[in-house]
């Protein structure tokens, strides 16, 4: 730990001054104070970096119902909505998505993804393995995998942030970090992890009492000081608005947004949708802000579309609110010049049944599924694969669901087949050999 130039004079509450920036140095894990500077230094930059925003459509949209309508198929298939025209010519898309219909060309659709197994869960989408194979073997979130190999941009900001709530159907709850232990879980947006994004130890009231006291001393002395420790006191200074700050915090308040943008977005609502998440559109807009604070990785649950029954009343409340904060992402990333530095992908964990059952719902259909991917520098304005007439198989250019998320790595310059380094120090693959980043999209 390094010593600070001037007296080791002692305080009314038995510190030196010395002793308490070596106390602050502790609160920040350790860093010493050249540490935290630099750390400030470099949180405070432009400097872009690579970045996924993932956002996971708990329970499984219908496919056929949003981004692969049918119009021709029977009525017992082709459901309630009509396709419109997007700003892609030969691009068609649901009527309740106007907002996205506008972007088309910043994104690409996926109408042919396959190898999902019939399981409500997150794991097939952010591990690449179903529930059982992570559970078993360990495998860990994309963001562990992210936070592994590549580290925090900043010693104050973390590489990962999770911001899945707790959700009462647990399979829907975030993966963990598995095997690779929980220093490479992500931090929780809420609850004990932003907690210790703050100081923990010493409340504001107290820091706020111990400088002004070390100001007035100061005071005193500075005349009669050296420069060098002036260069000292100048430190100190920077050191206490490091220990003061919280970039995660910051980027977590979304009113300190622009309001116009944060209009653009849609607030949404807090609140669980049955036993899913909330389709809350201001984690959008917090994820965006979290990338720019620093973050590599960040992980959103957004809306439940697990529609057994009443799928077109339920798309018809919901889909109006997706379209509105997905295309406002899509569009906002690229009004920030940040389409290059920042992967979106939005799915969930399969697509429904081509027919529509008697209580006008559609059920689980693994067999294929979409994506929408925007940004990353990944070719955008297109559909990649096809279904047939009824939207129940892939029809052409069928894409493993694993193939996603070897594409999602590649623009954060990660090998899918790199092997990492487990808590035991084993050697494990992030993702198996057969998995390939999608061709028409690097």
């Amino acid at each position: 730990m390094p010593t600070l130039p001037g007296p080791a004079q002692r305080y009314c509450d038995g510190l030196s001054r010395r002793s308490f920036l070596q106390v602050g140095s502790l609160l920040l894990g350790g860093l010493t104070l050249p540490d935290l500077l630099r750390a400030e230094e470099r949180a405070g930059s432009t400097r872009s970096h690579k970045a996924v925003i993932m956002v996971y459509l708990s329970g499984g949209l219908a496919h056929q119902d949003s981004f692969d309508l049918k119009p021709d198929a029977p009525q017992e298939a082709r459901g309630e909505f009509h396709p419109i025209e997007t700003n892609v010519p030969g691009i068609q898309i649901c009527e309740l998505l106007p907002n996205l219909a506008q972007v088309a060309d910043k994104y690409t659709l996926l109408r042919s993804i396959v190898g999902l197994r019939d399981e409500h869960s997150s794991f097939q989408t952010i591990t690449g393995y179903t529930m059982g194979d992570s559970q078993r073997n360990g495998y860990p979130h994309f963001g562990s995998v992210v936070s592994n190999v590549q580290g925090n941009t900043s010693p104050i900001v973390p590489a990962f942030v999770d911001m899945f709530p707790t959700m009462q159907h647990r399979p829907y709850n975030s993966p963990g970090p598995g095997n690779l232990g929980p220093r490479f879980a992500g931090v929780k947006a809420d609850g004990e992890d932003l907690a210790s994004m703050k100081l923990r130890f010493v409340s504001q009231d107290q820091l706020g009492d111990r400088r002004r006291l070390l100001d007035t001393f100061d005071q005193f002395r500075r005349a009669a000081e050296s420069d060098r420790l002036t260069e000292a006191d100048s430190a100190y200074q920077r050191a206490f608005d490091v220990l003061t700050s919280s970039r995660l915090v910051d980027a977590l308040d979304v009113n300190r947004e622009d309001p116009q943008v944060r209009e653009r977005y849609g607030k949404g609502s807090p609140k669980h949708q049955g036993d899913g998440a909330p389709l809350w559109n201001d984690q959008l807009l917090v994820a965006r802000r979290l990338i720019e604070a620093g973050v590599r990785c960040v992980t959103v649950a957004y809306g439940f579309w697990d529609t057994h029954g009443g799928n077109f009343s339920h798309l018809r409340s919901n889909l109006p609110q997706f379209d509105r904060g997905i295309a406002a992402l899509v569009q906002d990333l690229h009004d920030r010049g940040l389409e290059n530095d920042v992967t979106v992908v939005v799915w969930g964990e399969f697509g429904r049944t081509p027919r529509i059952n008697k209580d006008a719902g559609r059920d689980h259909w693994p067999r294929v599924n979409g994506a929408l991917l925007a940004g990353g520098g990944l070719r955008a304005g297109q559909v990649i694969g096809s279904t047939d007439a009824l939207a129940d198989s892939a029809k052409d250019r069928p894409i493993p669901y694993q193939d996603v998320l070897a594409t999602l790595y590649h623009p954060l310059g990660i090998d899918p087949h790199e092997f990492i380094r487990d808590i035991a120090d084993r050697p494990v693959p992030i993702l198996p050999g057969s998995a390939q980043p999608i061709r028409e999209l690097i």
